[in-house]
């Protein structure tokens, strides 16, 4: 008679920290792809935004009024005026090839027309595949021309002898922008805090429904409930909690090296923000489970749970506000965990606001660790009579 294997909390604890160890995929899961993103995202964006985008200018024109909107456009910080091209054709070649993200165009008889009042067109071009990089080149174009616009206007009434300042006519409303959490519009503070943890969101779905799916796979869940004395919460506990202990120690080193190392801004109180990361992993895995219930195979759970973190990036509202949403999309934003991570990082690290304000988003947390107990009967069924389907 076959001995049966041994039981208990620490076995399956025992059992699931061999596992990670000898398969080089879980290593891969937990260190190598997070800590890639981590610290490949925090030095690209160490300047807080792209410095000296490169880009193109064609005049046409030649004129001295030409010749200073292209010096004042090499001035910009944004900008790096790395080709002066001849034509048209020329800057749309260099801009498809990938040697500028855009090009500023000054069409001929610029200066003539001009002083003429024949209001000629300034025309600028942004490679919008490149997201950023081509925002930043269409601000700073558009500021360009705008301000070219008002010195010319300044000129012309000065010339033609108003009597007022022409500066109160072209902007009689003086602005005072105050940015408050990021005043210095550092935008690796919004961008790395943000993306980092919906990327660990993504992994932690992932190695949940892997490791789940793999006992199902190789006929070996029936051995794990044995182990459990037919407990699946007892399984599911002692199986995931090597994983969770890994998972808290790399976003606690996540949480240091953005804020301690970067210097990252914190305005609340660090027992909160911590207490936010520590939740948000056990959501994640609570998630990653119902995942797992819901579709108790290998494939397709690793198909749902890459299909909604991956959908995280965007419906998580980073890049887009959820008031701005569709209402059939917007709703999403509020059933993933990263949403709510973010939502405390705002209140806590960047306002500094108590954290009775972020009640709410503490509780959500909670809702996403109970959300596995409706899936736990699906989970054993599936465990007692495995059945892998390719």
């Amino acid at each position: 008679m076959k001995e049966l294997p041994e039981k208990g909390f620490r076995a399956i604890f025992m059992r699931s920290v061999l596992q990670i160890v000898r398969r080089p995929m879980y290593w891969a899961g937990f260190f190598l792809l997070p800590l890639f993103f981590l610290f490949f995202l925090t030095d690209e964006m160490e300047d807080g935004l792209p410095q000296r985008v490169p880009a193109a200018i064609v005049d046409k024109d030649g004129s001295a009024i030409s010749r200073q909107i292209t010096q004042n456009l090499g001035s910009m910080q944004m900008v790096d005026l790395v080709e002066d091209c001849n034509s048209f054709t020329q800057a749309r070649h260099d801009m498809q090839s990938g040697k500028v993200f855009g090009f500023f165009l000054i069409p001929e008889d610029f200066q003539a027309d001009l002083l003429a009042g024949r209001k000629p067109v300034i025309t600028f071009y942004t490679n919008m595949a490149y997201f950023v990089p081509a925002s930043l080149l269409f601000k700073t174009f558009k500021t360009t021309a705008v301000y070219a616009k008002a010195g010319i206007a300044m000129s012309v009434l000065d010339a033609a002898g108003a009597e007022v300042d022409p500066s109160t006519l072209l902007m009689p409303v003086n602005i005072t922008s105050r940015p408050l959490g990021n005043p210095g519009l550092n935008y690796a503070i919004y961008l790395c805090n943000s993306f980092v943890p919906a990327v660990l969101q993504l992994m932690i779905f992932l190695i949940t429904c892997f490791s789940l799916g793999q006992e199902i796979k190789y006929g070996t869940s029936r051995r794990l409930l044995r182990m459990a004395d037919g407990s699946i919460l007892k399984a599911l506990a002692a199986k995931l909690l090597p994983q969770t202990v890994i998972w808290l120690v790399l976003v606690i080193f996540m949480e240091s090296w953005l804020f301690r190392w970067n210097g990252y801004p914190m305005h609340g109180s660090w027992w909160w923000l911590t207490l936010s990361e520590v939740m948000f992993v056990l959501a994640s895995q609570g998630m990653g489970v119902f995942f797992f219930g819901l579709l108790p195979n290998l494939r397709l759970s690793l198909s749902i749970s890459a299909l909604v973190g991956v959908l995280s990036f965007s419906l998580a509202a980073f890049s887009f506000p959820v008031e701005s949403m569709y209402p059939a999309l917007g709703i999403f934003s509020w059933v993933l965990p990263t949403r709510y991570n973010f939502l405390i990082y705002i209140d806590q690290a960047l306002n500094g606001i108590p954290v009775y304000y972020s009640r709410v988003w503490f509780v959500a947390y909670i809702v996403f660790m109970l959300l596995p107990f409706t899936m736990m009967w699906n989970i054993k069924r599936c465990m007692k009579r495995p059945a892998y389907v390719p």
